[in-house]
């Protein structure tokens, strides 16, 4: 069984907007439907759970009957962190998935996934124990001395961005979040599932990923994201 877990707790503070960033809507549609149907059409995903902003609920289960979004099965109260926040939506399903079923792991404001970037997860999950999304670094990274200067950079070519969506067995999933919690590994500031995992001492796998794949966080990324919407594809490119 495959089941995504897509988080949509955040107030989306940075957006600057009255609704958080996951219900804006964009030409009559919330940005967390346009994601919720990526699941809704891909042929290996069996179940969604979305964690959800309190206060929320009801507002996402108005609108995933309004869109035909039959494979949300769970939704889950977010926390107070990012980590809080999957943790609950992996506990959840506790009593729901057996070891070896896949959890994905997505961003709710990531509206723009390929369906082969996350069949590319899947199976690299299935290979080797998880698969996460990622991409070469196509850009110079120095190393901040102070605010103003750098002497030291670090080699592109050594570097990948990982982002969701991110695929893990379940059981191992489940565990490690366990452990984190309780000895506090990997679970402050900006962590997120991947970087616990390596805390954790957990490899991770590289899967596919696509610059399209965007988060939506200020009113560029929404603009950049209806540009997508409204993109059409030369088809003389090879």
């Amino acid at each position: 069984m495959n089941v995504a877990i897509v988080i949509a707790a955040g107030s989306g503070k940075r957006m600057g907007q009255d609704i958080p960033k996951q219900f804006i809507n964009v030409y009559d549609k919330p940005v967390l439907i346009y994601t919720l149907e990526c699941f809704e059409k891909h042929p290996r995903i069996d179940a969604i759970e979305v964690v959800c902003l309190a206060g929320w609920t009801d507002v996402l289960k108005a609108y995933a009957k309004q869109f035909n979004i039959n494979k949300l099965k769970w939704i889950t109260e977010g926390g107070e962190t990012v980590q809080e926040s999957i943790r609950n939506g992996v506990f959840n399903l506790e009593k729901e998935l057996k070891n070896d079923d896949i959890a994905i792991i997505h961003d709710g404001v990531r509206p723009l996934i390929d369906e082969e970037v996350l069949s590319d997860a899947i199976v690299k999950c299935e290979q080797y124990g998880n698969g996460v999304s990622s991409m070469p670094y196509n850009e110079q990274i120095f190393v901040k001395e102070d605010d103003i200067s750098t002497s030291e950079y670090i080699p592109r070519e050594t570097l990948m961005r990982v982002v969701t969506p991110q695929a893990y067995k379940f059981g191992k999933l489940n565990a490690a979040y366990k452990k984190a919690f309780k000895e506090n590994i990997g679970i402050a500031g900006s962590s997120y599932t991947n970087t616990m995992m390596v805390e954790l001492g957990e490899k991770l796998y590289f899967s596919a990923g696509s610059d399209r794949n965007i988060k939506l966080t200020n009113k560029d990324n929404l603009e950049m994201f209806k540009a997508y919407l409204n993109m059409s594809k030369d088809t003389w490119l090879k």
